[in-house]
């Protein structure tokens, strides 16, 4: 938050006349360090600037007239915030009427001098309302003087937009890209129609914005509609369905027949998806009737209409393919999951309003929003703010920490990840005991290149993008894998293989799509595949090709990964390494193979240390002992012995009715209860294997 940033409570008086003018009392101006004939900008659902008057009949607060409290679209009595202006003196405006006609530019220029203007802001005169559609030069609020020429722009343009809210570029982060795209397109196509004709060009008819929910396809639309000065129609599916036979082709009909009676205009479908699906797919006749009106329509359109078509959907695929050419459709832009420094502008948009603590760092929390789309951050900055509130009942009082932020995130599930078991595990490195070799070289390929990705940049080093954990069951594997995910704070998608099966043909294959298309969507990502050998098996052994299918996808997608430097890991596990497809296991897929092997003496002793130190035990406890009887035994197994000793003690302080401790001979009778996973044939299996990859060049 600004710190000329101020809160107060408005309200109309119809007694005053006059737009754009505000009465503050006497100790508000005092505290604000705010002077008579000052500016200030009202914040409510829209912006405008007032001239500042000092209220002399005891009103508190702010006092302005009951037409602008309804432009502002906020309440009587309700608060706001405020700030003093920064304002210049504008060499020109350009003012867009409401009806076309001939105005007398000197007329308007002397009813407006001294009055304060912002883009987008209608003006009333004796002549005729406008609205202002440029300044110059450049700024947020200038003021109208004797030497500031008026222009009046040849295109008329509503005051009254009510289906479009009052949303500007700026309030679009992480889009630069896109939005440049999207107004040079608007700009031949609405404002200088006449470049493309010169050329005997044909200007573009429409543009279709795919993406994830929540991404700003629909706000990105109403922005530029705001920042053109174009009349805005929007187009729902359940708006426009009728059960009676051609009536909803007769409002599709109607409302263009509207937009270009007011162009310049821009027609915004949303969710295009509902409204023109395949006519092959089509569920009923009137699907494909409204699908082949909406063809016509788009075809009618022509370069002196003054219209543009935006189309928004997050299932492109699924739209009739006629609409995506040339003539129609003639751009298409992918509004995709914004990045680390895309969610740092979006975050800094949302909070530009909030007083932050000084301890807030919207950059580590837009390095930690993995797959956050910019309405999952704005709920993110409202769940903090609701949890500041809760501390106080003063509004100005108002104070948002990141521990605020914290606690919002542990609520808010990223959008471009909810189809799946998506987290970023808490587990740590201090959580897997021993196996620090296997930890030093998860380190290297997953770690530290997303923590320092300079210094792999200046080496011009290839990272692994596949890593195959393989050993014995109940080793650590999983863990492993949650570990590294931690430590490299990347988001974490877990996929058991048995659950992508499916028994209808081809819907295993789109499963394994959809989960490579959400990870690179929320990169970085480690996509987990426990027990891999039940979908990845060798081709040529399954009678019914299913998992011979399921190993083509995954080769294709981890090809698709490795092309594209995606920061997408594939980590996988298994205990039977011998029967994956060998198409796996070379390098560009599944190119690092570790051993995770059991735990040595030494191990199984730090092992028992750290299991046991969480429970209530004796002092006399021989740890050699325990490690020296447990050959054989994996982390899992030792795990159990522990919690086995544990039931002991407490069964035998029922029989005593004494406060229970672990003690050596709970222990011992639990190690004589478990048998070990482990067996010699088992270890010389994994080492022969071992022996072989290392043979053949494998890591």
């Amino acid at each position: 938050m600004s710190g000329d940033l101020h809160i107060a409570t408005i309200s109309g008086n119809r007694k005053i006349k006059q737009r754009y003018l505000a009465f503050l009392d006497n100790g508000l101006m005092t505290e604000c360090k705010i002077l008579p004939g000052d500016i200030i900008i009202i914040y409510g659902d829209k912006i405008a600037p007032f001239t500042v008057q000092e209220n002399r009949e005891n009103e508190r607060g702010i006092v302005v007239s009951e037409d602008d409290l309804r432009w502002l679209g906020v309440r009587n009595g309700e608060k706001i915030t405020f700030k003093k202006a920064n304002y210049i003196q504008l060499n020109s405006i350009t003012l867009a009427p409401s009806v076309q006609k001939q105005y007398d530019e000197r007329k308007i220029s002397l009813e407006l001098r001294g009055k304060p203007v912002m883009k987008r802001l209608p003006i009333f005169t004796k002549e005729g309302e406008f609205v202002v559609v440029s300044l110059s030069p450049q700024a947020e609020v200038g003021i109208i003087g004797g030497e500031t020429s008026i222009n009046i722009a040849y295109s008329s343009v509503k005051i009254a937009q009510k289906d479009i809210p009052y949303v500007t570029l700026e309030d679009v982060g992480g889009l630069l890209e896109q939005i440049q795209t999207l107004m040079e397109i608007a700009e031949i196509s609405l404002l200088k129609p006449e470049i493309p004709r010169l050329f005997g060009l044909r200007a573009p008819k429409g543009v279709l914005l795919y993406g994830p929910p929540g991404t700003g396809k629909t706000l990105l639309a109403k922005a530029l509609a705001n920042s053109v000065m174009a009349n805005f129609f929007y187009i729902s599916g359940p708006e426009i369905a009728s059960k009676y036979y051609g009536e909803s082709e007769k409002k599709l009909r109607e409302i263009f027949e509207q937009a270009t009676k007011d162009s310049p205009s821009i027609v915004f479908i949303d969710e295009i998806d509902a409204i023109a699906p395949s006519r092959d797919s089509a569920a009923s006749e009137a699907d494909r009737r409204i699908v082949a009106q909406l063809l016509t329509l788009m075809d009618g359109v022509t370069s002196r209409s003054g219209i543009l078509i935006i189309g928004a959907t997050n299932r492109p695929n699924a739209i009739d393919p006629a609409l995506r050419r040339p003539g129609r459709f003639d751009r298409e832009i992918e509004i995709p999951v914004p990045g680390k420094k895309e969610r740092l502008e979006i975050l800094k948009i949302h909070t530009r309003r909030l007083k932050l603590s000084s301890d807030v760092d919207l950059e580590k929390i837009a390095e930690i929003t993995h797959g956050f789309v910019g309405a999952d951050l704005e709920a993110l900055v409202r769940e903090a703010a609701l949890d500041a509130l809760k501390r106080t009942s003063n509004y100005e009082d108002i104070l948002v920490t990141m521990s605020d932020f914290t606690d919002a995130m542990k609520r808010i599930q990223p959008s471009a990840l909810r189809e799946f078991r998506i987290e970023i595990p808490n587990t740590t490195w201090e959580d897997v005991i021993g196996l620090d070799d296997v930890k030093l070289e998860l380190k290297e390929v997953v770690e530290w290149p997303l923590k320092k990705p300079e210094l792999y940049e200046y080496m011009k080093a290839e990272i692994p993008s596949g890593i195959l954990l393989y050993g014995p069951p109940g080793t650590g594997k999983t863990l492993l894998a949650r570990a590294v995910a931690h430590e490299s704070g990347a988001n974490f998608i877990a996929v058991n293989g048995p659950e992508l099966l499916n028994m209808w043909v081809g819907e295993s294959e789109r499963a394994v799509r959809e989960v490579f298309k959400k990870a690179r969507q929320a990169s970085p990502t480690i996509v987990f595949f426990d027990e891999i050998d039940s979908l990845a098996v060798a081709r040529g052994t399954d009678p019914n090709r299913v998992t011979e299918r399921i190993v083509s996808q995954l080769l294709t997608e981890m090809d698709g990964i490795s092309k594209r430097n995606e920061r997408v890991t594939v980590i996988s596990a298994t205990n039977r390494p011998d029967i994956l497809d060998p198409a796996l296991l070379r390098p560009g897929r599944l190119e690092k193979l570790i051993y995770v092997p059991p735990p040595d003496l030494n191990g199984r002793k730090a092992l028992f240390l750290h299991l046991i130190s969480k429970h209530i035990h004796d002092d006399k406890i021989d740890y050699d002992y325990l490690a020296k009887a447990t050959n054989f035994y994996t982390p899992a197994d030792i795990n159990g012995i522990v919690n086995r000793a544990v039931l002991l003690a407490i069964r035998r302080g029922m029989i005593t009715a004494e406060k229970p401790k672990l003690t050596q001979e709970d222990l011992e009778n639990a190690i004589k209860s478990i048998r070990p996973t482990l067996t010699q044939s088992m270890l010389t299996y994994y080492q022969s294997f071992r022996e072989k990859m290392r043979q053949s060049g494998y890591a």
